[in-house]
């Protein structure tokens, strides 16, 4: 038994080493799409996690309004601050300008004397709650109104534009609550004058809320999610499951050759036989991880971009990428008994490998998606493998938390399999 699995392993070596183009296609064809969708998707990444959306600010207010909305706006992950150009502050017709030729996506002008007009617009308020005439109480007030200018670029995200003007309802609520609490306690400081100290402090200590960012995983904001780890395992997944084609492909070659029939009046089972392609195959798939790997590590690098980060697990990684690998040959195996001529084989396998990696989360990520086709994500096997390979290289997780990942991998290996002996046995027999 042990020399017919070398002498089919064998085989599939040489048969595979001859085909020098297709293990071009393999190896090379993969890393390069690694490298062209890194990066084309490492703008879109940057938006998502750094600064990247530019903006170009103008204060003309000069007081506690516009100074409060620059410093959260220059202190602020959300966007890439900017209040000159070419080193010189601008008008609000020149950031209009700029805007509109495409140099920043989103430009914010704080109007002259908008302090003021909250200002009196508070102290109206307090006024009248203070007063004890009716007639004053219920008089007319004449609010200033405050217009921040904002100007957008047409290309601009929805999800950018609300982002930003949350910001700026939250700083102006700021300062107008700022200036109600100390307009009162000037009020009520000149009503009980042992009582204006006491006011003064209070006012001083009004910060009773803080807020601190704390992430759910320890390494979870060391590692952040980039382009670079989201696309080399994603890519290495679809790549070790695209060997689908050459393997697909060679079982119907020889099912046209008639080599499958010679093989076939040995005395050994479809399994045994089918052993060598699955060994050769999975090793052609871990050659594969290791080579894209490789790119994330050492050269994508090179042109500017993070290096990956394979987090804490080595084990981890082997498991999963092990699984993967077999999930692969699996499926590949089984296109290979269903189809009937070459043609079929590479559309059916092509299709459904552009299928699976699409609700997989390979060619956009699973947490930008819809409701609906998250929900079917979780149907695809290249999620699974996904799914690991985020937990090791971006959650810091360790081998168990992969286990069930790879189980289930193994479990669709198996299916696969099964699927290929039943219809091979029904072939056989018809």
């Amino acid at each position: 038994m042990i020399n017919k699995l070398v002498a089919a392993i064998k085989k599939e070596m040489l048969i595979l080493l001859r085909d020098r183009i297709g293990l071009a296609i393999l190896f090379i064809m993969p890393m390069i799409l690694i490298f062209v969708m890194t990066l084309i998707q490492d703008s879109a990444f940057k938006s998502l996690n750094e600064k990247g959306i530019p903006i170009i600010f103008v204060n003309e207010d000069k007081d506690s309004l516009g100074y409060a909305v620059e410093n959260g706006l220059r202190n602020s992950d959300l966007c890439s601050f900017n209040d000159q150009i070419n080193g010189k502050y601008i008008t609000a017709d020149e950031a209009k300008k700029a805007v509109a030729d495409g140099k920043f996506l989103v430009g914010i002008v704080i109007p002259k004397n908008a302090t003021n007009a909250i200002r009196k617009n508070v102290q109206e308020l307090v006024e009248s709650a203070f007063s004890t005439d009716t007639i004053t109480t219920n008089k007319t007030q004449s609010v200033d109104s405050v217009e921040v200018k904002i100007f957008i670029d047409p290309v601009t995200k929805k999800s950018f534009l609300t982002s930003i003007s949350s910001n700026l309802r939250e700083f102006i609520s700021g300062i107008k609550t700022q200036l109600m609490f100390k307009t009162f306690s000037d009020q009520l400081g000149e009503l009980i004058p042992e009582k204006k100290q006491m006011t003064s402090n209070a006012y001083n200590n009004t910060q009773i809320i803080t807020y601190k960012e704390i992430y759910a995983s320890e390494t979870m904001g060391e590692i952040v999610p980039n382009a670079v780890q989201h696309n080399v395992p994603a890519w290495t997944i679809f790549a070790m499951f695209f060997i689908v084609l050459p393997l697909a492909g060679s079982m119907v070659k020889e099912k046209i050759e008639g080599s499958i029939v010679r093989l076939h009046t040995m005395p050994s089972s479809f399994l045994l036989l089918i052993n060598g392609k699955i060994i050769v195959y999975v090793i052609v798939c871990l050659i594969q991880f290791v080579l894209m790997m490789s790119v994330g590590l050492f050269f994508l690098p090179m042109l500017g971009l993070p290096v990956l980060d394979l987090g804490n697990s080595p084990l981890g990684i082997f498991v999963i990428s092990l699984a993967t690998a077999f999930a692969a040959t699996g499926f590949g195996v089984m296109m290979g008994t269903i189809a009937k001529t070459e043609q079929q084989g590479a559309i059916m396998g092509a299709l459904s490998i552009l299928l699976l990696s699409a609700i997989g989360g390979v060619w956009v990520p699973t947490y930008v998606m819809p409701d609906t086709m998250r929900q079917l994500s979780v149907l695809s096997p290249l999620n699974w493998s996904l799914d690991g390979f985020y937990d090791l290289l971006l959650r810091g997780a360790g081998v168990r938390a992969v286990l069930p990942g790879a189980i289930k991998l193994m479990i669709f290996f198996l299916i696969t399999m099964s699927i290929a002996s039943l219809v091979n046995r029904f072939k056989r027999n018809v």
